[in-house]
């Protein structure tokens, strides 16, 4: 029988038999496997090499090796809609997701998020603008699980992490060689391939090489191959005869996608529709026309370059038994290379060509009242364009940073008897180098596959220049050096059989270097008749230095009590730290938010039934994000509650069905945050895209036949109503998405797959306009809606 998906913790466990969202495929639970799921080791908000989760007196999360493989995430931040309590938002998609934690307020990306590999940070700033940290790692099959723990201990370990850490595992070799190759194709004609073999060196010595490589379109087809790349990962362990072990792992990632943005829809109060001409399940305004642009400062911009990272990493793992009660544990890791964002950033909903030229002969025209008469082309072959057509502005932003980082965790830890004390000390020293060109906006008809407009006045003004009617408004160079020293120490003490409690400190010292050189505007030609190029932004002679130096303390402390065998309780208390990074301080934001969770929970589990929950309340002081309204960048600050309840589980009362069901109740709320630069008071508004409801229901079956084991298996998930912005003016309304499909083994070693992902075809808002502050009105706005459906074709064969 195949393994079941489990998503199994301390304070949560469940046997998914399909996976939600983006999943591909799933397994039947028979009784005996959910009975058994509750042995596993985790690493993830541990001091040393991990506990059961059963024992862990806080909320982990963990995907073993058939879990992660049978979900296949369509992103790295796709697996995390299998944990409770995040909701996330990878409708951008392959990079750049946004992903929220337990009501922790921000802006976007991941600010709370922190990715690792064999237990080291991959990059320890969970996110820079335009950077959060599972754009530098994908899932494939060299990642044996996946670990997450929200909350709790995370803030004594690693970079600290208040919110969530995500721990990536290395698959290994064993003492047989093995290996598997896998194929799949969409009906959206994008190929993958996937792959690893792994085994016996020697005795003491394996290996495990693999990875994957992948191009098409997307389902938001652009007319040119935009997923394309991919990753490889080897590594190597060798266990020595003094009770030692050793680690080392090389990865190289080259990868990249479309950063899709919003586009435009029809809102009427909580009901959505398409904007005519504009299909809101595959549609972008990218194309062909509109790939190869020359930008009004002379740099050569492609597309199809996207959002992605290319990016080489190497660590070390040692784990060296000193005696039988002093161990010396200690993780490296190096990471550098170069990330890039390449998209078309739309700026407001379509209108009229008349109109938008009107709008802009009067802008652009100093004393201008009236706007002369016009004539209107289309860039790609000259011909006419009426002026009804309907148009939107939309801009090239192009976004480089070189990054490199280094990472050292050291950790003694010595055990004697009931109680085992830890201290460590961990340190990080990491770059970024940013060149930004924000803006560079056209005029493109609206539609799918929008082609450029020129626009040319009666008078002689020259609006656009190959359908560009501005340079760069924003032009970014700078670079930063930060460096952070931690001490920490944990002591975890076996009362009783049934009780047992921890607790721990963590000092950290956060120091940041670095200069922003601050850009002007010019008028590149120096006539104002050409309105495209009279306020570019560029280089200016002023450069800003940046210095920041500042430590905090943070602390913990839990207990966890098996009542019976079977049912478990546990409460814990934290007081988390997360420092101002690179972008904050370029604004002048030095806030040390501060995090204090209270949370409790109860597991239970028996042959037939599983069912986990937890409550927790969050205080948030100390909060800052910096937003770009328009290519502004503007600071959030203030404060934030958060109270939630998670609960999940699983039942299989007869062989070959299971039943999965997971759900988050979340109230959040700010408290005297403010936005636009202090200027509006969001006291008591819901904290910005976390829906107070979601939910997932994943029933799946399984039968013999013959020499093969068909599956079949569906996932109807909810996502409750959230609003896009923190003065909660741009609505998103309340959805459901349907997911299924059937997977097929034949003879134990070759898998089939056909899969389906939103099969109503689902118009799911995610994202508003991120680019404005406040309501975008009724009727056309513009939004992010979840991807159209589609269907996956594989193969696997294990050998």
């Amino acid at each position: 029988m195949k393994p079941s998906i489990y998503l199994t913790s301390s304070a949560f466990a469940l046997a998914l038999s399909a996976a939600p969202a983006m999943a591909q495929d799933a397994a039947s639970t028979d009784a005996d496997t959910i009975a058994s799921s509750g042995d596993e080791i985790v690493v993830v908000g541990t001091a040393g090499a991990g506990m059961r989760r059963q024992d862990a007196a806080f909320a982990v999360t963990s995907l073993n090796a058939d879990a992660i493989a049978e979900a296949a995430p369509a992103s790295t931040a796709d697996v995390l809609k299998l944990v409770p309590g995040v909701a996330v938002e990878s409708s951008g998609g392959q990079n750049g997701a946004n992903i929220f934690v337990r009501g922790y307020p921000s802006g976007g990306d991941a600010a709370f998020v922190t990715f690792q590999s064999s237990g080291v940070p991959i990059f320890p700033p969970p996110t820079l603008s335009f950077l959060e940290n599972s754009q530098l790692i994908r899932i494939d099959n060299t990642v044996a699980r996946v670990e997450a723990v929200r909350g709790g201990t995370g803030s004594l370990f690693s970079n600290g992490q208040p919110g969530l850490t995500v721990n990536l595992v290395q698959r290994e070799g064993g003492q047989y060689f093995e290996g598997m190759l896998e194929g799949s194709i969409t009906d959206y004609g994008q190929y993958r391939a996937d792959g690893y073999v792994s085994g016996p060196i020697d005795e003491n010595t394996t290996f495990m090489a693999g990875g994957f490589y992948r191009q098409g379109t997307g389902v938001r087809d652009p007319q040119f191959d935009a997923e394309k790349g991919g990753q490889f990962t080897v590594n190597l362990r060798h266990d020595f005869s003094n009770d030692t072990s050793m680690l080392l792992y090389a990865r190289y990632l080259n990868d990249r996608g479309q950063w899709l943005l919003p586009i435009p829809v029809t809102q009427n109060g909580d009901e959505i529709s398409e904007f005519a001409g504009f299909n809101a399940h595959t549609g972008t305004l990218a194309s062909n026309d509109v790939r190869y642009t020359t930008l009004n400062n002379g740099d050569d911009v492609d597309l199809a370059r996207g959002r992605g990272a290319k990016v080489f990493n190497v660590g070390a793992n040692f784990d060296v038994g000193v005696t039988d009660n002093l161990r010396l544990r200690d993780r490296m890791s190096y990471m550098g290379g170069t990330t890039f964002t390449v998209g078309l950033v739309p700026s407001g909903p379509p209108t009229t060509l008349q109109a938008y030229a009107d709008n802009l002969y009067l802008a652009g025209v100093s004393g201008a009242t009236t706007a002369p008469g016009a004539t209107f082309t289309y860039v790609d072959d000259g011909s006419t364009v009426a002026g009804t057509q309907q148009v939107m502005q939309a801009g090239i932003w192009t976004v480089d940073k070189r990054i490199d980082s280094f990472v050292n965790d050291f950790a003694a830890e010595f055990e004697m008897g009931p109680n085992k004390l830890t201290a460590g000390v961990y340190y990080a020293d990491y770059y970024a180098r940013d060149n930004w060109n924000l803006g560079n906006g056209m005029v493109l008809s609206a539609q799918n596959n929008a082609r450029r407009i020129d626009i040319n006045y009666a008078d002689g003004t020259v609006g656009t220049r190959d359908g560009f009617m501005q340079g760069s408004t924003y032009f970014l160079n700078a670079a930063y050096d930060g460096q952070d020293i931690a001490l920490y120490a944990t002591d975890e003490l076996q009362i009783t059989d049934q009780l047992r409690i921890d607790g721990g400190v963590r000092w950290q010292r956060h120091t940041v270097d670095g200069y922003v050189r601050q850009p002007v505007s010019v008028d590149l030609d120096g006539s104002a008749n050409t309105l495209y190029d009279n306020n570019e932004s560029t280089f200016g002679p002023t450069q800003t230095p940046i210095s920041y130096r500042d430590d905090a303390w943070s602390f913990t402390g839990g207990a966890n009590f098996d009542v019976m065998p079977g049912i478990g309780i546990f409460a814990r208390y934290s007081q988390g730290k997360s420092f101002p990074q690179f972008d904050n301080l370029r604004e002048g934001v030095t806030d040390i938010a501060t995090v204090k969770t209270v949370e409790g929970g109860l597991k239970v589990s028996n042959p037939m039934f599983r069912f986990y929950a937890t409550g927790f309340h969050n205080d948030f002081t100390g909060l800052s994000s910096v937003q770009l309204v328009g290519t502004t960048p503007t600071v959030a600050s203030g404060g934030a509650e958060a109270t939630g309840v998670e609960v999940d589980g699983s039942v299989g009362p007869f062989y070959g069905f299971s039943l999965g069901f997971a759900g988050t109740y979340l109230d959040a709320t700010y408290q005297d945050f403010f936005t636009g630069n202090g200027t509006i008071d969001n006291t008591g508004n819901r904290v910005q895209r976390q829906p107070k409801w979601q939910w997932r229901v994943t029933p799946s079956y399984e039968l013999e036949v013959g020499g093969f084991r068909p599956t079949v298996y569906a996932t109807v998930q909810y996502y409750g109503d959230r609003f896009s912005d923190p003065e909660n003016q741009q609505l998103l309304p309340s959805f459901y998405q349907l997911d299924a499909g059937i997977s097929v083994d034949v003879m134990e070693r070759l898998n089939l797959r056909v899969t389906g992902t939103n099969l109503t075809n689902e118009i799911g808002l995610t994202e508003g306009n991120p680019r404005i502050i406040g309501s975008q009105g009724s009727g056309t706005i513009l939004a992010r809606p979840i991807l159209g459906r589609s269907f996956t074709f594989s193969a696997a064969y294990k050998f």
